[in-house]
Formats: C-alpha cells, sequence, structure tokens
C-alpha cells in the first residue's frame, strides 16, 4: 500500500469515526413539521415517579414550632 493510500484511508477511517460520534451524540427527539416528536424507543425508558407531597417539606418542625409557641404562650 502506497504512502498516499494509506493517508486517505486513515482520512476515510477518521471522518467516519467523527460522523459515527456526531451521530450518537444526537439527542432522541426530532422535529418534523414544527412538532417535537419522541424518539421511537419512548416505551423503554424508565419511568420516573414522584409521589405527592405536602407544601410544606418541614412540616414535623413546623408542628414543633407550634407547639412550643403555644406553650411559651400559655405559660408553662
Amino acid at each position: 500500500m502506497s504512502k498516499k493510500m494509506h493517508r486517505l484511508f486513515s482520512t476515510l477511517a477518521a471522518t467516519a469515526v467523527a460522523c459515527a460520534g456526531l451521530l450518537g451524540s444526537v439527542g432522541c427527539q426530532s422535529q418534523i413539521g414544527g412538532q417535537t416528536l419522541p424518539s421511537p424507543h419512548y416505551m423503554q425508558d424508565d419511568v420516573q415517579y414522584f409521589a405527592p407531597s405536602s407544601e410544606m417539606p418541614l412540616q414535623r418542625e413546623a408542628a414543633a414550632i407550634q407547639e412550643y409557641n403555644a406553650q411559651k404562650m400559655s405559660g408553662q
């Protein structure tokens, strides 16, 4: 194999690797006609579920403070 052919092969191989890397880094969604559509593999994605909770994340602490203030006001 001549030096020129080896350089051409190396350039083509590097280009192919770069294109494969670029295609692999593209997102899962596609836009067709102005719509954002999910990937064909969306049914295999794991589902994230966050159970509903109270709006006050420190409910027990707030209740303890209210109880303390109530005891303090009653003189105990």
